[in-house]
């Protein structure tokens, strides 16, 4: 017995640091327990209602079923075929396309102007600021109904002031060549004070020190604006062009409200194409593959839009 002794000190000593990092991680996770607890509530939720309805997606992407009653079917990649050789979704697809472009642009470049010119405090620039800010407010299906009023031919706001000026008034809505178009004036005026708070916010990193002499050596306001303003908000640039192109696919309330999608598919977006397959035709199958599709285009842009940012900053 007097000779084993001695052999069990090394096990001893070398289980002491194992149980000192136990100790260790059970005293934060007893520190830590209040705030996972106060977590929890919204990871249930989180849980359930979005990544295991996500998960819903995938597996619906992969049956069909022909009507509310009837077995599912297990279709594989059948529905991702369907939706890529169906005209009503490329039409889509070129329209939002051309409505992100549409609204992205003159969205960004009003809400920079206005941040540029609203940049100062003062009671004018707050009370400026507040009233371009109130449209983002507005929920989007009472925006909608505003401009439908507007629109409306004949005995709308517009067409009353414009009548005075056109010999042949057109239908905003009505017609398919600019009904994509006057949907993306709810959007950019929607949308513009909300961006204007994310330059705003950008503006305040530009260095104080660095505008004082620059003015001082000469430099006039565009040149201020192209080699000091413009680099330092160019990582806001990046997180507004990403958030203007989410909201131009999951914006689709005012096209409910006004259009339909109509008229001839020319307003029909994306996202109130996966509605129409799934609430209107009943192709969950179909619905879960343009959903997809959707997701894995937003995340590629997204991913090489960062991974551009990045190699920006890292360049020389």
């Amino acid at each position: 017995m007097s000779l084993a002794e001695p052999a069990a000190l090394p096990v001893a000593a070398s289980a002491a640091p194992r149980l000192h990092v136990l100790k260790r991680f059970s005293d934060r996770f007893k520190a830590s327990l209040p705030a996972y607890l106060l977590l929890l509530p919204s990871l249930v939720f989180l849980a359930l209602f979005t990544y295991g309805a996500i998960g819903r997606v995938f597996i619906d992407a992969l049956y069909q079923r022909a009507t509310p009653k009837a077995p599912v079917r297990f279709v594989g990649l059948d529905n991702i075929s369907a939706v890529l050789a169906d005209p009503a979704f490329t039409g889509a697809v070129v329209n939002n396309l051309v409505y992100a472009v549409g609204t992205a642009i003159p969205s960004i470049g009003l809400a920079l102007l206005f941040a540029l010119a609203l940049s100062r405090t003062n009671a004018v620039s707050s009370a400026l600021r507040a009233a371009l800010f109130l449209p983002v407010l507005i929920p989007m299906v009472a925006a909608s109904a505003l401009f439908l009023f507007i629109f409306l031919p004949n005995v709308g706001l517009l067409d009353h002031y414009i009548g005075r000026l056109l010999p042949v008034l057109p239908n905003w809505l009505g017609d398919s060549d600019i009904a994509l178009y006057a949907i993306m004036v709810i959007t950019v005026w929607k949308n513009a004070g909300y961006y204007m708070l994310f330059f705003l916010a950008g503006l305040q990193a530009v260095p104080e020190d660095v505008m004082e002499a620059a003015h001082l050596d000469g430099a006039g306001p565009f040149m201020r604006f192209r080699h000091i303003i413009l680099p330092e908000l160019k990582p806001t640039f990046l997180f507004v062009i990403v958030i203007a192109t989410l909201n131009a696919v999951t914006q689709v309330d005012h096209v409910f409200v006004m259009t339909k999608g109509g008229p001839s598919n020319s307003t029909n977006l994306v996202l109130f194409y996966i509605y129409q397959q799934a609430v209107e035709h009943y192709d969950i199958g179909k619905a879960s593959a343009a959903t997809l599709l959707t997701l894995a285009a937003l995340m590629g842009l997204t991913a090489l839009s960062f991974r551009t940012m990045a190699n920006r900053e890292g360049g020389p």
